[in-house]
């Protein structure tokens, strides 16, 4: 139901970012599960403030800051060919992404973290209610990784990528789902991810968590961003700012 073929962005078009840290982009065709149709009233939509959480006082300890970027500097891995880009446009790291289903990523560095809570802002400039964008944790080598998926339209799932084959959707009985806690067609969103070295995965937005669950197939590896085009959307335009990973106690 979910497999895919693997597409590296990584052709004379495309310069992958490597850098002194070693930042890696990529990307791929991705077949999923179909999304439920979700209907949106049209309603002006106000200012949104993005919630801060502060991870030491809900942790009863100050938390270790293991990796903040305010993308002033260039450090992720970067890169554009004909199927995307990943680029750094006023101080926010942005993928454009130019065809349907595809899902292309970034990372920070080539460093293995564990144990850590991660939290992005995420700006969307998609015409598709239906694209979704998020965190990675515990990526590996062969590009088997977690990730933490939303849209504007209030789905979420919390999947695991094995590198080959079908991904899995871990919530939800292998399906997207609608949850009234993720705001409709929200300007810009605070994304909140824990990956606990016990397994527990858990996924907020705007400081509420939204579901949790556990597998510990992977519990170590490299950080990252992505976007996923909606499946009838031929591009998707997402930015990402205010990165901070902290150690989980």
């Amino acid at each position: 139901m979910k497999s895919k073929v693997r597409i590296i962005l990584a052709v004379a078009t495309l310069s992958l970012a490597a850098l002194a840290c070693e930042a890696m982009a990529g990307g791929k065709d991705i077949e999923a599960p179909e999304m439920p149709t979700v209907v949106i009233p049209t309603v002006e939509i106000p200012t949104i403030v993005i919630p801060t959480v502060d991870i030491s006082a809900a942790s009863g300890r100050d938390a270790e800051v293991i990796l903040s970027d305010d993308f002033s500097i260039e450090t992720w891995g970067t890169g554009t060919d004909t199927e995307s880009s990943v680029e750094y446009v006023d101080n926010a790291l942005r993928f454009i992404v130019y065809k349907d289903n595809f899902y292309v990523w970034s990372t920070a560095n080539k460093e293995t973290y564990s144990n850590i809570h991660a939290e992005v802002t995420v700006r969307d400039s998609s015409s598709d209610q239906n694209t979704a964008f998020g965190v990675m944790c515990n990526l590996q080598d062969n590009d088997s990784t977690y990730y933490f998926a939303i849209t504007p339209s209030g789905l979420y799932a919390i999947a695991k990528s094995p590198g080959t084959g079908s991904d899995i959707f871990l919530t939800n009985d292998d399906q997207w789902r609608s949850s009234d806690l993720i705001p409709k067609n929200q300007s810009a969103y605070r994304i909140g991810v824990d990956c606990d070295g016990d397994g527990a995965l858990t996924l907020y937005v705007n400081g509420v968590q939204i579901d949790s669950v556990k597998d510990t197939t992977y519990t170590s590896g490299r950080i990252g961003l992505f976007v996923w085009s909606a499946e009838e959307s031929s591009s998707a335009d997402v930015s990402f700012d205010d990165f901070e990973m902290t150690r989980l106690p």
